[in-house]
């Protein structure tokens, strides 16, 4: 990957749907060049442009990380836990928690209701810790691309 790569993905990140019109002088290419370069990135699994939807404008205000311990496989109550439409994505560590997952739920209840009527039943949750976001515009899907 060379520095017109990397400017790609940095204007991508800014604007995922610009045109190759506006993207190949940004970059300093022509049009077919920067179509030419991003498809070489898409064929080599270095991007993939998917959409990404902003939970607060589809009705979901209350967004959190939930830090849980977990006695046995975290494995087992990632994949769980993933079966749950409130569930954004969950990751494994090797940190101070075994897992966290990132929740979104409509209102603050939801997620009180979510964390005490399913995370803490799931069979080798120990302990669960809740990170929540507030406001508006608290997340971003930015990745320095150096």
């Amino acid at each position: 990957m060379d520095e017109i790569d990397r400017a790609i993905l940095r204007e991508l990140q800014v604007d995922g749907r610009i045109p190759y019109a506006d993207l190949g002088p940004k970059v300093g290419l022509s049009p077919s060049a920067a179509r030419l370069r991003l498809q070489r990135l898409i064929d080599a699994k270095a991007v993939q442009v998917v959409g990404v939807t902003d939970p607060m404008t589809m009705g979901r205000q209350t967004m959190a990380l939930l830090g849980l311990h977990i006695d046995g496989d975290p494995r087992a109550v990632a994949d769980e836990l993933s079966r749950h439409d409130e569930v954004v994505y969950a990751v494994l560590t090797a940190g101070t928690f075994d897992l966290f997952v990132e929740v979104v739920c409509a209102r603050p209840h939801d997620l009180l209701d979510f964390v005490n009527d399913v995370v803490r039943e799931v069979e080798g949750v120990t302990s669960v810790e809740n990170f929540p976001y507030f406001g508006i515009h608290t997340h971003r899907f930015l990745w320095h691309v150096d």
